[in-house]
């Protein structure tokens, strides 16, 4: 789960894609390249790929109990 779900910038919804983007660019044993995957989920905006590309998953942190 991404929070926040929308871009800080134009307001577009990029949770969506957070969970492949993490899948694929950071716990594969075969890493992509953000670049491509992000065109691949057809995300263009420089504001959006952005906010996936910086986005750190706080949530295990800080509650490490499910």
């Amino acid at each position: 789960m991404m929070v926040p779900v929308r871009c800080f910038t134009c307001g577009t919804v990029v949770g969506e894609h957070w969970e492949e983007f993490k899948h694929r660019t950071r716990e594969a044993s075969d890493p992509e390249d953000p670049e491509k995957v992000l065109d691949e989920l057809g995300v263009e905006r420089h504001c959006c790929r952005r906010m996936l590309v910086s986005h750190k998953d706080l949530v295990d942190i800080v509650a490490p109990y499910q």
